[in-house]
């Protein structure tokens, strides 16, 4: 059994390589859909790159940290509606529709935008994107798994999730490419919209799902859709499975459709599904919870918070960060079916405490060291550009350049040597351009610091610890932990929930930065991963190898982690007795 299990993952992908190149159509069909997923990651990391040229063309966005906090999150907000709606929109009209509905409102948003003229219409273009955003990042891999042969399924929506991170790395790289290019940010949000034009002409010349054409009576068009994907000798397999899904389906709302909140009612009632949500809704809100959003969303910030001034620089530096996410999930797809699910999370979560306690004391070193505020430089540049809490404060020379900019001022740094005592200046435009005249480094979010690239280093680690586990896990366990009837409300519940908890943490990431610094905000997110570790220690069960009816007996008969678990036998051992 061992030895299967092991393997397990390397037979998929030569299998998925063997009926990739046999049938051309299947990898063309995971591609086009998983381009929502390439989308899904580009307008959710592309903003991070985006914001410190947006801040430095809108002087009100850069004084006001809400407004920042309101132009990542919007896109954030949108997914949390277009997630909700999605699933409505899937079941009435089809996954076709629905990934063609989500393309517009990409392009839509990405148009908005690029001719943002004010930051209201900027967030308006921010809720289009999102409403995309939720839509496809529940029916891209939906449509893929329903679309797949089921020996290769895995492998195959794995694609989306692989493109998913890879569309966040593409988008460092366009926020790169564009940095000396006149427009900037403008040109990093609208390149969305070729992505998007790409997989609406795609899937017009692609089918529908056939599982739901089945669900709408419409059974020999499933059964030709099937012709394309499945060996002749398999078809008759799967139309039998449809047909005994759908049939469970249809008893389920034998006396008509349900309305929402009876649906809820009756999934709470449930054992096996209350269960299953108290685990399924558990990683999705740690998953957010252990802050990976906020390196994801304000990464290039973050490095700035570190002591690196150069945009450009730190959105070079922000590349590696994003990559090694891409590689952290190439990792996962290697290792969720040898290493199992629980514990991946739990190894992920010991890594993502420790390297967040580590970023904690750099950046308290780094703040606790910054250079001095030098009086007579200060005042060099004259009374209207001195920052005012400084000439007011009573013990002034006391100050050094994190006291600065609490006081939301800036720090010009010292023309000879950046970590020697500089100037406290009104974070003002024209004030800035009297530093840069100067041939000094002008410091808004961060302060020059010695150990700032160790702090990069750090989260590089963080990024390591949290792709192949937390990253890929909390998606995977809600696909297989809910019965067949409950898995679409089951699976919309704890992603709506996902949103909901990526909301609150992308829209007070910058304020608790503000109030607790750097140092304490890393801090907190390690003290929410503990209880992570614990609550998922305690509530999720392992599902690695089960088969569905198998993770229902063990939901039925409730788990419970060691050591309170010596009175029940491990429901695989029981299987395999029988």
């Amino acid at each position: 059994m061992g030895e299967v299990e092991q393997g397990g993952s390397n037979v998929e992908f030569r299998e998925c390589w063997n009926r990739a190149r046999g049938s051309p159509y299947i990898m063309r069909l995971a591609l086009s859909a998983g381009i929502g997923g390439l989308l899904f990651g580009y307008d959710t990391g592309v903003i991070s790159g985006a914001l410190l040229y947006i801040r430095d063309y809108f002087e009100e966005v850069d004084k006001k940290t809400w407004l920042q906090e309101t132009i990542v999150s919007m896109a954030v907000a949108g997914a949390i509606i277009g997630a909700a709606f999605g699933g409505w929109i899937n079941d009435k009209f089809g996954r076709k529709k629905s990934i063609i509905v989500s393309d517009v409102l990409f392009f839509l948003g990405a148009i908005v935008m690029a001719f943002a003229p004010s930051p209201l219409i900027l967030i308006i273009g921010r809720i289009l994107v999102g409403l995309g955003v939720g839509m496809a990042s529940m029916t891209a891999p939906l449509y893929i798994s329903e679309a797949s042969p089921h020996n290769i399924r895995g492998s195959l929506v794995c694609v989306n999730g692989l493109l998913l991170t890879g569309g966040q790395f593409l988008s460092y790289l366009i926020n790169l490419a564009f940095t000396k290019v006149p427009g900037t940010w403008r040109w990093m949000l609208g390149v969305a919209g070729i992505p998007a034009v790409l997989q609406f002409v795609l899937m017009l010349s692609l089918p529908e799902s056939p599982r739901w054409l089945y669900r709408q009576g419409k059974e020999e068009e499933a059964r030709n859709i099937l012709l394309r994907i499945y060996r002749q000798e398999e078809i008759e397999e799967e139309m039998r499975s449809m047909q005994e899904s759908v049939q469970a389906e249809k008893e389920e709302h034998s006396n008509g459709q349900k309305n929402l909140a009876k649906r809820l009612k009756d999934a709470f009632s449930n054992d096996v599904v209350r269960r299953g949500l108290y685990a399924g809704i558990t990683v999705q809100v740690a998953q957010q919870f252990v802050g990976i959003n906020t390196l994801m969303y304000y990464s290039p910030t973050i490095v700035q918070f570190a002591g690196i001034a150069s945009n450009s620089t730190a959105l070079a530096l922000s590349l590696i960060t994003s990559g090694l996410n891409t590689v952290g999930t190439v990792m996962s797809m290697a290792f969720i079916d040898r290493y199992g699910r629980r514990r991946l999370m739990l190894i992920s979560l010991v890594g993502i405490i420790v390297c967040l306690v580590v970023s904690s004391a750099v950046f308290f070193q780094s703040a606790k060291h910054a250079p001095a505020v030098s009086d007579k430089d200060t005042l060099s540049f004259g009374a209207n550009s001195t920052c005012q809490p400084y000439i007011n404060a009573p013990k002034f020379p006391s100050w050094n350049c994190m006291q600065c900019l609490r006081e939301d001022c800036a720090f010009c740094a010292n023309s000879d040597n950046e970590y020697h005592p500089g100037a406290c200046l009104s974070a003002e435009k024209s004030v800035r351009g009297e530093c840069s005249a100067k041939k000094r480094v002008w410091f808004s979010k961060g302060c020059p610091s010695k150990i700032g690239i160790l702090a990069v280093a750090v989260l590089g680690l963080y990024i390591l610890a949290y792709a192949p586990g937390m990253g890929t896990v909390p998606w995977v366990l809600n696909s297989e932990i809910y019965p067949l009837r409950y898995r679409g409300l089951g699976g919309g519940i704890a992603a709506v929930s996902n949103w909901c908890a990526n909301l609150i943490v992308s829209e007070s990431f910058l304020s608790m930065t503000e109030t607790l610094g750097a140092a304490g905000t890393f801090l907190l997110f390690a003290g929410f991963s503990v209880i992570a570790l614990i609550a998922i220690y305690a509530l999720v069960p392992e599902t690695k190898g089960l088969q569905f009816e198998e993770v229902e007996k063990l939901l039925q008969e409730g788990f419970k982690p060691f050591p309170f678990n010596k009175k029940k036998k491990d429901i695989k051992e029981k299987v395999e007795d029988e």
